[in-house]
């Protein structure tokens, strides 16, 4: 290396170093404020063949239950305009497999996660708890899906149940003394009550919003595209539902909200940290960007380059109304 570019070197890392990306949530400390949503990304060691997925915030796994599900009969998944609609039905090879096969691969390759829970019932979000145990030093945080069906109230999902939520929170953050993030369903009405319930159970943050309920339809066929009839909206569809969601809750000012839905570029990152998001998480976007972490990442220092602000904290919240 010459001396010029070695300069250059020197010149762009202490750049690099002057913006600060870092952001907390609550107790939990991401080094930037890029998240990967649950069922989107594996484990972080699939996209690992593309970039260092070490560079990310944090990768929330596919929700894990007690035994292994097969999910939903195919087909499962179903494009829209601007959208992608899923019927996957929670599969997933159960929680042990996690601990003993995919858990070791992502903290051999410096992975921060978050570990994405659901339950048929509250007792199973207890004992998923005393699972993972063994692993909970290692891990950044629970998430807990709670737009799950409790199969025990006839499936009603749990968050649309306040005092469920509490309870569920409660139990998990007793067993595990981690930090909780309760993530809420946008297809129930009582987001506030939500939220409040889970704050008040422990939970460290609230994760909006979930796949909106849509279904299409063959009209050479006369059958719906999903085997399941109904399944979950993601992509730039949701969007403007997304950010309305976390600006209506983050301004409550309850706990710390992670906003998603519909994030495709940083762009869209910037407007849901405006809005009041203290990170953002990215779905449906990678299956077709497949590095658009690490290019939200880089976007978000340029951006802060450019508008003269140090500190990404400097922009959160900052929607003037």
């Amino acid at each position: 290396m010459t001396d010029k570019q070695n300069s250059l070197f020197v010149f762009i890392e202490e750049n690099n170093n002057d913006i600060n990306l870092s952001v907390n949530i609550g107790k939990i400390h991401l080094e930037n404020p890029v998240i990967m949503c649950s069922g989107t990304f594996g484990y972080g060691e699939e996209y690992g063949q593309f970039y260092n997925t070490a560079l990310l915030g944090a990768v929330t796994t596919k929700s894990y239950s007690l035994k292994p599900e097969k999910g939903n009969p195919p087909p499962r998944i179903c494009e829209t305009p601007a959208g992608l609609l899923n019927s996957i039905g929670l599969q997933n090879d159960g929680i042990d497999c996690f601990i003993k096969k995919h858990f070791p691969e992502a903290e051999r390759r410096g992975i921060k996660l978050i570990l994405s829970l659901f339950g048929s019932d509250m007792d199973e979000f207890s004992e998923l708890a005393y699972k993972v145990s063994e692993i909970k030093d290692k891990i950044v945080a629970i998430e807990l899906n709670l737009s799950c069906p409790n199969v025990k109230e006839g499936g009603i999902a749990f968050s649309s149940v306040p005092a469920d939520i509490k309870k569920i929170v409660r139990s998990v953050k007793r067993i595990l003394k981690i930090p909780v993030i309760a993530k809420l369903s946008p297809n129930q009405h009582n987001l506030i009550e939500a939220a409040v319930a889970a704050e008040k159970g422990g939970a460290e943050a609230i994760s909006i919003i979930n796949t909106v309920v849509g279904m299409s339809v063959d009209i050479e066929t006369f059958k719906p595209r999903l085997a399941n009839v109904t399944g979950g909206l993601s992509g730039p569809a949701i969007k403007p539902i997304a950010l309305a969601k976390v600006y209506s809750l983050a301004k409550e000012k309850i706990l710390p909200v992670i906003g998603m839905g519909g994030i495709f570029s940083v762009e869209d990152a910037l407007e849901f940290l405006i809005a009041g998001a203290s990170a953002v998480g990215i779905g449906t976007a990678n299956f077709i960007k497949y590095d658009i972490g690490v290019t939200i990442i880089d976007g978000l220092r340029e951006y802060l380059k450019r508008r003269k602000i140090h500190d990404i904290n400097e922009i959160i919240g900052r929607l003037e109304v």
